[in-house]
């Protein structure tokens, strides 16, 4: 570029951004360096609204960076607890009847009702509730009659829907459920609940002393083997 051609240049520049375009603006406009470009423009003096637009400009172009970043940083994140949720299965692969029986035992060591006769495994990811419905079914002899479920669950969730869900999820008649417990929605509560379950907290078990004393057996024998 001649010395004419930078003048031409330096002069649209400047006159570019005394109409408050920014620099990125300006250069895709004219064909210079963002040093030279600094330099020419360095002593113009901008208006107050020239400034508050350059200003939101550049903080939305971050927000907008930021958002970017962020959805980037959330698909990865997704991608990788896919990939690792797989991996866990593969490395597990499929239980024989030894290997369930031993599952079921450490579940409900954890979530299963301790007190004499009541048998009951309670929680809210259906996969555990499902498995222990056939666990017991598997490993402790009931007859099907004998099963119950309960249900506790928010009073702005739908009580219905949610037992028809767990009576698919169990197999249990929803006729053989105990009656719902309803937690009230306390709005004046400085506790914030993150997670209020669609389909709220199940309970599936049975009465039966002996089967009860039999599965603390299995417990202690499990951790003291």
């Amino acid at each position: 570029m001649g010395y004419s051609g930078k003048l031409k240049e330096k002069g649209l520049a400047i006159e570019l951004r005394k109409k408050g375009l920014s620099y990125s603006e300006i250069r895709k406009q004219v064909d210079i360096s963002k040093d030279s470009l600094s330099r020419w423009c360095r002593d113009i003096i901008l208006s107050p609204t020239q400034l508050e637009r350059l200003i939101h400009k550049k903080l939305e172009g971050s927000e907008k960076g930021r958002l970017v970043g962020s959805k980037i940083l959330q698909n990865r994140r997704i991608k990788e607890t896919q990939e690792l949720l797989e991996q866990g299965k593969k490395e597990v692969g499929n239980l024989n009847k030894r290997e369930r029986f031993l599952v079921g035992i450490a579940l409900y060591a954890g979530e299963g009702t301790k007190t004499d006769r009541k048998v009951s495994f309670a929680n809210s990811d259906p996969l555990l509730i499902k498995f222990m419905a056939s666990w017991f079914r598997e490993f402790c002899n009931i007859e099907e009659s004998s099963f119950r479920g309960a249900l506790w669950i928010h009073e702005n969730r739908n009580e219905n829907l949610a037992k028809e869900y767990w009576s698919e999820i169990t197999n249990i008649p929803i006729e053989h459920f105990h009656k719902s417990y309803i937690a009230e929605n306390k709005s004046s509560s400085r506790k914030i609940r993150k997670h209020i379950h669609k389909y709220g907290i199940f309970r599936v078990g049975f009465s039966n002393s002996k089967v009860h004393r039999k599965i603390m057996g299995w417990i202690a024998g499990a951790v003291t083997s």
